[in-house]
């Protein structure tokens, strides 16, 4: 098995890297879907240890509630993919990684997303597992 890979009995493999949004975080919303501040509330796929907070990392699928935006977006839970994050993370070059600031886009329960562009960069990591965001990012980093 290559280094840096986690493996679960029946489980995808995909590479860990570090995690640095946790449940009740405050992200951008870097999509022209009308909300503007966005609060994780879960992390999908992510089971942990009793009292432990899940957290996220560049690519995951999270559960959000929009703060700060249009009133017809407001109190509602939403999924939404973490495409840039603070904290830094190694790519399996050896390069490290790391963003200006924490942003997600909001997108239906499949992955589709729901605005039709993406402000600012997005991580290559975001392009590898979502396909389909490739159509909508001005700028891959």
């Amino acid at each position: 098995m290559s280094k840096g890979i986690k493996r679960k009995r029946g489980a995808v493999s995909r590479i860990k890297y570090s995690e640095g949004l946790q449940v009740g975080s405050k992200v951008k919303c870097s999509d022209n879907s009308g909300a503007a501040t966005l609060q994780i509330i879960g992390v999908m796929g992510r089971k942990g240890r009793l009292n432990r907070l899940p957290s996220a990392t560049v690519g995951d699928m999270v559960s959000v509630t929009v703060k700060e935006g249009k009133l017809s977006l407001r109190k509602q839970v939403m999924r939404a993919i973490i495409i840039r994050q603070r904290k830094p993370y190694r790519r399996r070059n050896g390069m490290r990684i790391m963003f200006e600031d924490n942003a997600a886009i909001l997108v239906n329960p499949d992955g589709s997303p729901i605005g039709s562009e993406i402000r600012g960069p997005v991580a290559k990591e975001v392009i590898e597992r979502w396909p389909e965001l490739s159509k909508l990012a001005s700028m891959v980093v």
